[in-house]
């Protein structure tokens, strides 16, 4: 899940996903196309940017506990 999250993210930032489709990738590559990083205006690029990467990291969390819980290789005796 979190591959797919990157991956919809990373092609909307390259200009590669749906323009009329909002998503945190869009708003990144719109950020960046009208100048936002090179005019210090970090409120349009870091909010975007750590949605991003909480919901990637939960998702990698959510994956890791699930794995422990239901894998019983790694159940310890």
């Amino acid at each position: 899940m979190s591959g797919a999250i990157l991956s919809e993210a990373g092609l909307s930032f390259l200009g590669l996903g749906d323009p009329h489709h909002t998503s945190w990738g869009m708003i990144l590559h719109y950020a960046s196309g009208h100048g936002a990083i090179a005019g210090g205006l970090w409120w349009y690029v870091v909010p975007p940017g750590i949605c991003i990467l909480l919901l990637v990291l939960a998702f990698i969390f959510i994956g890791y506990a699930m794995d422990e819980i239901l894998n019983p290789k790694l159940r310890k005796r």
